[in-house]
């Protein structure tokens, strides 16, 4: 645990990128693989126990520590809400061990203290939890309550990791992002596993690393000619990979889920391609009559639902538009050209000629003028912009910039006004940061979005001191103000819901501006919201 612990606290004190690499090669280079493979879970944002384990509530561990630390409840509460962060909030209010004890690794305190009590009876689970409090000191228990709110956020994504793994070991790092895709357990033998020069049979049963654009921010005529890029349309659904192969036909959305059994009409039409073929596209709901997409709400109601009945399918079917093959005959060709790439996937869904598997149609402008007339148009196609990918690129992974770009169109917007706020987590947990925002309605304000981003660290300051000081009431996390700061939001689209009491969801929202300019009486109202709503 020690180790990890050091590992956790050079990363949470750096924020240079390659300082933060360097730590996790060094950890790796020494740690033990089964702590190792433990250590790779969490960073990637794995949980103890996955969400099926309950190891405590938040209320039970206030409780618990209020009893360890002999203070009342009401102290424990406060303090949480200063501190913002629970695990540090519980670390804090406990004094370190009298004697240290034996060093126990990762692996030990994981899955021969935590993960047996988990779902146990309470006594039982803060028996195991309030032992881990008495036996460990400031940084080790610091790391140990992390593991128990879930919570273990220290500026590092899956792609770093995956960085120091491929600079420790010299392996490819596309065959290591491949290899964490889906769910894994974190065992002795997985990082050699993981690491292996040799090609595995597990290697043919995951997806490849989904390559993904970067945002134009500039114009498109910095790009080169419009000729040397394939340019589609950036539908709103779900990205995915068809993978068919030894007879099998299995869906892999980015989210590193396979979506067994809930999309049964497109693994139906997928049956009848050639074994050995991995597609890439755009899952979208489908109205037939019309040709064009159905808002992305419709394509919710069947994400949940494992086994859809007839009449799900028949409210939303659905249409896989492919944009790249990666796979054909079991070779892969990633490293070949866009163009013949798109030319061979072309070829495949022709002869296949399903209309649930079509490829994404190609657009053709003259020059990049056309191609901005296209994208004037998106929003009434129900489309989110144009995709701009050089013919020459080879499919990569992760987001790399230069040959994948989304040139989306301007996103819609509200002035909207601040009702509550909640403290953030992570390095941000001491300042208000969860931001929900109302629109008039009748003469009230009904609540209609929340947001988390779009203001920098000085505006941040400045409203969460306004927040404090004009608090009216508090829910737990929550404290609600006066209806007095107006925002811009921007959202990349709006549909009506019978889920949310203002009978709209927005999409993506986030601030664009404080409007201090702006009185609260100057918000929009509800109703030109719902103008907005598919």
């Amino acid at each position: 645990m020690k180790a990890f612990a050091r590992l956790y606290q050079r990363l949470d004190r750096s924020t240079a990128t390659g300082d933060k690499r360097a730590a996790l090669v060094d950890y790796f280079r020494h740690a033990d693989a089964h702590d190792a493979a433990w250590a790779l879970h969490l960073l990637a944002g794995g949980k103890v126990g996955g969400a099926r384990r309950k190891l405590a509530t938040t209320t039970e561990l206030r409780a618990w520590v209020a009893a360890e630390a002999g203070l009342p409840d009401w102290l424990v509460a406060d303090s949480h809400d200063h501190v913002g962060d629970l695990a540090e909030t519980l670390t804090l209010l406990l004094d370190d061990p009298p004697h240290a004890a034996p060093d126990a690794s990762l692996a030990t305190w994981i899955e021969r203290r935590l993960l047996p009590a988990a779902n146990q009876p309470e006594p039982e689970r803060r028996a195991a939890v309030v032992a881990g409090w008495r036996a460990l000191a400031y940084p080790e228990r610091l790391v140990f309550n992390k593991l128990l709110t879930g919570a273990l956020r220290v500026g590092v994504s899956q792609r770093l990791v995956q960085q120091a793994l491929a600079e420790w070991s010299g392996l490819d790092i596309a065959r290591i992002a491949q290899r964490m895709l889906g769910g894994w357990t974190p065992s002795p033998a997985f990082l050699p596993r993981l690491l292996s020069p040799a090609e595995s049979p597990e290697d043919r049963r995951q997806p490849y690393p989904f390559f993904l654009a970067s945002p134009l921010q500039g114009e498109p005529e910095a790009l080169g000619a419009a000729q040397d890029w394939l340019l589609e349309w950036k539908w709103d659904g779900i990205r995915l990979q068809l993978l068919r192969r030894d007879g099998e036909v299995a869906l892999w959305s980015r989210g590193e889920e396979r979506l067994d059994g809930r999309f049964p009409e497109i693994e139906q039409a997928a049956a009848a391609l050639p074994d050995g073929c991995v597609i890439d596209g755009e899952l979208l709901a489908w109205q037939p009559d019309a040709d064009a997409p159905l808002p992305f709400s419709a394509l919710q109601t069947r994400i949940q639902r494992r086994k859809p009945g007839a009449a799900t399918l028949r409210a939303a079917p659905t249409r896989l538009l492919a944009f790249d093959l990666l796979e054909l005959d079991g070779r892969d060709l990633r490293e070949l050209p866009l163009a013949w790439r798109r030319a061979q996937l072309e070829t495949l869904l022709d002869t296949l000629g399903d209309p649930r598997l079509q490829a994404s149609p190609r657009l053709l402008p003259d020059d990049w003028a056309q191609a901005a007339a296209l994208r004037a148009g998106s929003r009434q196609r129900g489309v989110e912009g144009l995709m701009l990918k050089r013919l020459a690129s080879p499919y990569q992974s992760g987001r790399r910039r230069g040959d994948w770009w989304k040139w989306k169109i301007d996103p819609l917007t509200v002035d909207a006004v601040l009702l509550y706020a909640q403290a953030g987590h992570g390095r941000r947990s001491t300042l208000h940061t969860d931001y929900t925002f109302g629109l008039w309605d009748e003469g009230r304000l009904v609540p209609v979005a929340k947001a988390y981003s779009g203001l920098d660290d000085s505006e941040i300051a400045a409203l969460d001191r306004w927040i404090r000081a004009h608090t009216l009431e508090r829910f737990g996390p929550v404290r609600s103000v006066p209806p007095e700061q107006v925002f811009e939001l921007a959202f990349e689209g709006v549909n009506r819901s019978s889920r949310h009491k203002s009978g709209v969801a927005v999409r993506f929202p986030r601030i664009l501006r404080w409007r201090q300019d702006k009185r609260a009486a100057d918000a929009d109202a509800l109703a030109a919201l719902l103008d907005l709503a598919r």
